[in-house]
């Protein structure tokens, strides 16, 4: 999928890990994604990966995932491989993506498989949509939007579920504000790098091509 694809079709994930990076050894214990077409949930992936050690405390109370969970699971390689043929090459979406992308691209090369999509970040839209957010972590802006959610985080599937919701929300605001009714998955990254005070301006242009 290329990013001239429409913003209302991608793939949100989020991991859970072990630690803050995969280059100081961290692995994923948790993935999560809900596949978005035309603006519809219409499928989703969820499952526990043994990272092959025991995590920490911190990791067990921070996640709710414990090492009882992980020891049964099945092995990050397997879950990592059939994880690929589920996001095959669309287009993906997560927040704090720079994150998720790490262990994305980490967890793959392990098992020597890739991905043909790219990235956008919610956080980084947040900002620039939401400027006066208390802050742009997902809980805030779950609360400051008024987002339906179950009140579960830090868990892979219900975080990338309330951030589907999130993600369709901007886009709905984006249409409001703006009248971009289909914007481009192209221009939603394009955002995400604009200063904040040229997003307004930047967006009412582009309502006029």
């Amino acid at each position: 999928m290329t990013t001239s694809q429409t913003a209302n079709t991608v793939i949100v994930l989020d991991f859970e890990t072990t630690g803050l990076s995969p280059n100081q050894g961290d692995r994923a214990i948790e993935i999560g994604a809900v596949l978005i077409e035309q603006g519809e949930v219409v499928d989703r992936f969820q499952q526990l990966m043994n990272p092959g050690f025991r995590v920490s405390s911190f990791i067990e109370r921070y996640t709710g995932i414990t090492n009882n969970m992980l020891r049964t699971a099945p092995p990050c390689d397997e879950v990592m491989d059939q994880f690929a043929d589920f996001i095959g090459d669309h287009n993906l979406v997560a927040h704090n993506a720079s994150f998720d992308q790490r262990f994305l691209e980490a967890e793959l090369d392990n098992i020597q498989r890739n991905y043909g999509g790219e990235f956008a970040c919610s956080m980084l839209i947040a900002r620039r949509l939401y400027p006066h957010a208390p802050n742009h972590k997902l809980g805030s802006l779950v609360e400051y939007k008024n987002i339906d959610n179950d009140g579960v985080f830090h868990r892979a599937l219900a975080d990338s579920e309330v951030t589907a919701k999130l993600w369709l929300l901007m886009l709905e605001d984006m249409d409001k504000r703006y009248q971009l009714s289909s914007p481009s998955f192209s221009l939603m990254q394009e955002v995400s790098r604009k200063a904040k005070a040229a997003v307004p301006g930047f967006l009412q242009r582009q309502a006029k091509c």
